[in-house]
């Protein structure tokens, strides 16, 4: 209580004592206006309830709105682990199907490799059977051979057997059974030397040899000299070939298979035909050591004959036959002495081949690092260069092939081939040049594509030609037939244009100083072809008009609602509506010209346009081409015009061009030489669109592998010029963002502190999962912590000190977990307090801007603080004082704590007000508020005066809106400073009264101190009250949610003992009360009198008589019935209870009286004469059989009483026991706050039991 309250009070003592000594008619008009400003008393009391009601009211609308927040974001987090839920079935759902597809996958790879190796087993018994039955027929020949008479029955005609012969040099498969039955039919024994000439010089594939051995076969079994006539042919043949310096690789092939199947068969002896066989295998073998051109003829060898020549068993058939237990067939027509000279033969060229393969990968190596280093400091390759590359690989990846060929055959071990180690030395991780697109091998972080979403809208077009009919786009299939050969035509002629010297020195020519790239002709050309075609297909068009209106009008519709596709549905429904309805040619060059012709505003146009031209390539690329061709054109002619105006049609040129780039309709290297056009006259608006060129379509070509390199060389190329250049500053800013667009710099990752694991679920219960919703379950998880710890103790409050590492919308929930956490671990909320204090005196001490988000978040938890009543309202007023008042220096000297130009401590301010200041409306509180407020302005007012505001650079703006909205909020209606002389005189009004009331205090004498004591004390006690009434409406406001839900239970329980306790008063006391409204009813009847008139009608006798006979009848039936006499409680008149005597009371139907408990009974008999009652005291004897019964009855009914009111008051002591020790028990379980010096008004709590027994039941007191 301050002085100025105490005055108050003693002046008021004063004037009731002036009141007394007053006259007569003074006191009379000090009651009229006693009773005047009690009138306004209630209208205040009125106007406070009435403001009560609507704070209840919005109080009532907060709380259901934030239930619905609650619910709804309940609902929000149940869906969310709903679809987390739906994912993970889904994922795991995924993952059992694609375990599924592997092991069916597996399965169908060892069912097929099992039919092959049966196949295999198969194919190897049949042959082996075939040729051991031809071999025993050939060589049992001799004895078989027909007679001279058998020949003379055959047909001997020249004509027939020259043409059996001239068909034994086109034999073919097809021709086996005619040919033998030719055969059998013919007398050739005049033509066996044209027969033999005809086989050996015959043009066989590999599939004719079995055709050709059996027809040999049939010549030797049935004439004797074929097959040495055969033997010498093929001798001369192969003596013949051996001069030929280019022999026939198909014809050797099939001309060894052909020998070593006579052989096998028996037609040659062993001797001979292995000799044979031998001499021509050793031949080629030695001839081909060191190119391995005939390596093809020793694999169909191998594979055919190898098995009975050289005793082979490839790998494939050792694996079929160990896997699967197959029995092959073994080789039994050739001894194997006679196999070893051709194994050792076969594995010596399997050696040498090896030699060859190694080498010939040495020098792949060494090209891929040769091309690597050209890449790198060129950017691209030579033609002849990249073609020499791709030969040299096509003939290393066939050669590679036949020696696994020739490995497996052999049964051999294929040879080690190193990688290069210095490819990834020489270029970072690696990437793969020449296989672009392979996964894994070159992806920097984030990939091609910003995100998901533009992956998609690039890569994931519709397919037209799944939903279109071939018959509409037959004509773009027959122009790119035409167009393929025209450029295999044009590449052919102009193979050698361009060498790796061009390339480089143009390349070396893009240097600091270089000059303007000049312009190819032939381009120059090609666009005015494409615009006298544009021309003719126009006039084309206007003839058309007339015959195709209807067709017109609806292009005409379409190209007008092309604006609108703004999205992928409508511009991939346009494409395929075009596609459907309008495909012909003009209505193609039509789409071209309105695609090319966007305006130049509508640049968000640009990727759907794109879009729709790469949806329609696949059916009509033409329309790519010419708007590729177009827009080339259009570039073309702003890099030669160089004029200064027009940026944003040149803007949208570029970044048209970059869209198709990234469409794959405009090739990378097209766009990557309008980029190089551009670096080479790097000036005003050619700056401008290579920078919108690159924040198009650069970080796609830098991140694409085939691309990445010369993009690379053009990127740094661009940050030379701008270093070597003297740029303006926003073009200098264009540079940079574009480049690092294209290339981020690196980001050097934080290396992550290692935690324990139970500090890591502190962090993340505290930091991440805590919310809002999530509150009471975050207290569940961090009263199970091991508190008994003093480590994990320390930790969290650590944690919950460092309030800056949580969101800053998230810091009342630690706020509301700290109070929750403080009735189980009470010292853990003086720990925080502390903390929180220090940290803020400690940001105030080093002053340091890399702390102002820290400071304001410890600023934000204080309030917090306050609002769940962790901390005393002094508390706060004493860290706002020290906010304007610590290390501040008001007369102008430089303080380091709080330098003028530092406006950071208002922020502070401004911050913990908006957080708890809006609770600081009644009582003492706020009366400290205000006082406040003044200081607050003179810091403000002071800080604005320094000198370091100029109308150059003013007081900021933002500070003010601040200011403004925190004290509107506050205090709306206070006026408030104007300038500092006035924030002054303020803050000295304000202290000069404060001194004043301190010395009228000092002053007062002990008397009226005295007196004073205790009505300051009782109105000190009513600002309390007020204070606690506030700081109950904050708790109910601002605590917990589980502690919200435990008051309201509490407090429903009371209010519903309060209600019936007062249905209980309300019916004890309804006696008197009926008794002064019968007495009030009564007074009425009597003033009223009268009433309303009776006329009498011939309806009103008949009502009567029948309503007599019905009385009569009744009367006669319960004539019988023992007559019950019904006991009425009647209340005693008013005006007669002082009549009565003190004692016990009687009822009876006919009165109620009171008589002395000697010999009489006082009754009153009620009577009416006419409309008005009238009362007679009637003395009864006792001894009389009324007052007997009555007297009796009177006394058991009080006997009853006293009985229930000790039944009732027993009920009261033993549950004023149980609360007694509920109470006890809370306290010991739950201590209480740590902040128990905080004063406020406890809650009404009703006596809870019986209510008042005297009163009840109207006997005395115990």
């Amino acid at each position: 209580m301050d002085e100025n309250d105490v005055n108050s009070l003693s002046n008021k003592e004063k004037e009731d004592r002036e009141a007394e000594r007053r006259p007569a008619s003074a006191r009379d008009k000090a009651k009229d206006e006693a009773k005047a400003s009690g009138k306004k008393d209630v209208c205040k009391e009125e106007k406070r309830k009435r403001l009560e009601e609507e704070k209840k009211k919005k109080e009532e609308k907060e709380r259901r709105k934030k239930e619905e927040e609650k619910q709804k974001a309940e609902e929000d987090q149940k869906k969310k682990e709903e679809e987390e839920k739906q994912q993970q079935e889904e994922l795991q759902r995924k993952l059992q199907e694609d375990e599924a597809k592997r092991q069916r996958e597996e399965e169908a790879a060892l069912l097929k490799e099992k039919e092959e190796g049966h196949q295999l087993h198969q194919e190897a018994w049949e042959r082996h059977q075939g040729r051991k039955e031809l071999r025993s027929k050939n060589q049992n020949a001799h004895e078989s051979r027909p007679e001279e008479p058998f020949f003379s029955r055959l047909d001997s005609s020249l004509k027939k057997n020259t043409a059996f012969v001239k068909k034994l040099r086109t034999l073919t498969e097809q021709q086996r059974d005619v040919l033998s039955n030719d055969f059998t039919s013919l007398n050739l024994s005049k033509y066996i030397g044209e027969a033999v000439s005809s086989l050996v010089e015959a043009k066989l594939k590999i599939s004719d040899v079995g055709c050709a051995v059996h027809l040999c076969s049939l010549f030797h079994q049935r004439y004797t000299e074929f097959a040495p006539l055969l033997l010498q042919a093929w001798k001369k043949h192969f003596e013949a070939r051996k001069e030929d310096k280019a022999p026939n690789v198909s014809k050797l092939r099939t001309d060894l298979r052909f020998i070593a199947e006579l052989t096998i068969v028996g037609l040659f002896t062993d001797k001979e035909g292995l000799s044979l066989i031998y001499e021509q295998l050793k031949n080629i073998i030695s001839t081909d050591r060191e190119t391995h051109t005939h390596v093809s003829v020793v694999i169909s060898f191998c594979k055919h004959c190898g098995d009975d020549i050289a005793g082979l068993v490839p790998r494939k058939v050792k694996l079929a036959a160990e896997k699967f237990c197959l029995t092959f067939p073994p080789s039994e027509i050739i001894s194997t002495e006679k196999q070893q000279p051709f194994q050792n033969l076969l594995r010596e060229y399997f050696t040498s081949l090896t030699k060859h393969l190694k080498k010939d990968h040495r020098e792949l190596q060494n090209i891929e690092r040769q091309n690597r280093r050209i890449l790198h400091s060129k950017g691209e390759l030579s033609e002849d260069r990249h073609k020499q590359y791709e030969e040299f690989a096509t003939s290393y990846q066939k050669l590679l092939a036949n020696t696994q060929s020739l490995a497996d055959l052999l049964d051999e071990n294929m040879p080690e081939l190193p990688q290069d180690k210095t490819v990834q030395e020489e270029h970072g991780p690696g990437i793969d040049i020449f296989t672009p697109g392979k996964p894994g091998e070159y992806e920097l972080e984030g990939g091609i594509w910003e995100d998901e979403d533009a992956r998609n809208f690039y890569e994931n077009l519709i397919d037209l030609k799944a939903f279109v009919p071939a018959i509409l786009f037959k004509d773009n299939e027959k122009s790119s037939l035409g167009k393929d050969k025209e450029d295999s035509k044009d590449g052919r002629e102009g193979k050698d244009v361009s060498t790796t010297e061009d390339l480089e020195l143009e390349l070396e020519a893009l240097d600091i100083t270089d000059e303007p790239l000049e312009l190819e002709g032939g381009d120059e050309v090609e666009n005015e072809e494409l615009a006298k075609k544009l021309l003719d297909e126009q006039e084309q068009e206007d003839e058309e008009a007339n015959t195709g209106s209807h067709l017109k009008l609806i292009v005409d519709a379409f190209i007008q609602q092309l604006p609108n596709c703004v999205n992928r549905d409508l511009i991939d429904k346009a494409a395929m509506d075009f596609c459907m309805n309008m495909n012909t040619k003009s209505n193609r060059r039509k789409l071209v010209r309105a695609l090319f012709t966007v305006p130049r505003q509508r640049l968000d146009l640009l990727p759907f346009y794109s879009r729709l031209v790469a949806t329609l390539h696949p059916c009509m690329s033409d329309v790519a081409e010419d708007l590729c061709s177009m827009l080339k054109g259009d570039f073309r002619f702003h890099i030669r015009k160089k004029d200064q105006i027009n940026i944003e049609t040149k803007n949208k040129t570029v970044r048209f061009i970059g869209e198709l780039s990234k469409f794959k309709m405009f090739s990378k290297n097209d766009t990557l030489h309008c980029l190089k056009m551009l670096l080479s006259d790097f000036t005003h608006h050619h700056i401008e669109m290579a920078c919108t060129l690159l924040e198009t379509c650069g970080r796609f070509l830098f991140r694409s592998p085939d691309s990445h390199l010369r993009t690379s060389v053009l990127l740094e190329q661009m940050m030379r010029k701008k270093q070597a250049q003297h740029l303006d500053a926003r073009y200098v800013t264009m540079v940079e963002n574009a480049y690092y667009y294209c290339n981020p710099p690196p980001i050097e990752k934080a290396v992550k502190k290692k935690r324990p694991p139970l500090q890591e679920y502190i962090r993340k219960l505290l930091y991440k999962d805590l919310s809002k919703v999530t509150t009471e379950k975050v207290l569940r998880q961090m009263r199970k912590l091991p508190w008994q710890d003093p480590e994990v103790k320390g930790y969290l409050i650590c944690c919950m000190i460092n309030i800056w590492n949580v969101k800053y919308n998230s810091i009342h929930c630690v706020a509301n977990l700290l109070a929750g956490l403080v009735a189980y671990q009470e010292d853990v909320g003086i720990h925080v307090v502390d903390g929180v204090l220090e940290d803020i005196r400690l940001g105030m001490e080093v002053n340091q801007p890399k702390f102002n988000q820290r400071r304001i978040s410890s600023a934000k938890f204080l309030g917090e603080l306050y609002n769940y009543r962790m901390v005393e309202s002094a508390v706060v007023f004493r860290t706002l004082f020290s906010f304007i008042s610590f290390g501040v220096n008001l007369d102008g000297s430089p303080s380091p704590l709080d330098p003028p130009e530092h406006l950071f401590r208002i922020r502070l301010v401004c911050t913990l007000l908006d957080t708890c200041g809006q609770y600081f409306d009644r009582g003492s509180s706020k009366k400290k508020l205000d006082c406040f407020i003044i200081y607050f302005q003179r810091y403000i007012w002071w800080k604005k005066s320094v000198d370091v505001w100029t109308k150059d650079q003013p007081f900021p703006i933002d500070i003010d809106y601040m200011i403004s909205d925190t004290l509107e909020l506050l205090r709306p209606k206070m006026r408030l400073s104007c300038s500092l002389d006035e924030a002054t005189k303020q803050v000295a009004d304000l202290e000069r009264e404060v001194l004043v009331k301190l010395g009228m205090a000092m002053e007062k004498d002990g008397r009226s101190s005295a007196m004073s004591e205790g009505e300051p004390l009782d109105e000190e006690d009513e600002d309390e009250d007020e204070e606690g009434a506030a700081d109950t409406e904050e708790q109910s406001g601002n605590e917990s949610e589980m502690n919200e839900q435990e008051e309201d239970e509490g407090s429903e329980n009371e209010e519903e003992e309060r209600e019936e306790e007062e249905e209980e008063n309300t019916d004890y006391l309804t006696d008197s009360n009926k008794e002064n409204e019968t007495d009030e009813e009564n007074n009425e009847v009597t003033i009223r009198g009268g009433g309303l008139k009776h006329v009498a009608c011939a309806e009103d006798e008949d009502f009567i008589q029948a309503l007599d006979k019905m009385m009569l009848e009744n009367l006669q039936q319960r004539s019988g019935e023992a007559v019950k006499v019904h006991q009425l409680d009647v209340a005693i008149p008013l005006q007669l209870k002082s009549q009565l005597k003190k004692g016990g009371s009687g009822q009876h139907c006919m009165g109620e009286g009171e008589a002395d408990i000697s010999d009489t009974m006082q009754f009153v008999m009620l009577t009416r004469k006419g409309n008005k009652q009238q009362y007679k005291i009637l003395n009864v004897p006792l001894s009389s059989h009324l007052a007997a019964n009555h007297f009796n009855q009177q006394q058991a009914e009080q006997e009853e009483r006293m009985r229930m009111k000790k039944l009732t008051l027993d009920i009261n002591e033993r549950q004023e026991q149980e609360d007694y020790q509920e109470m006890m028990q809370s306290f010991a379980q739950r201590p209480a706050p740590a902040n128990t010096n905080r004063e406020r008004r406890p809650r009404y709590q009703h006596p809870k039991g019986a209510p008042n027994a005297d009163l009840i039941f109207k006997t005395g007191g115990r």
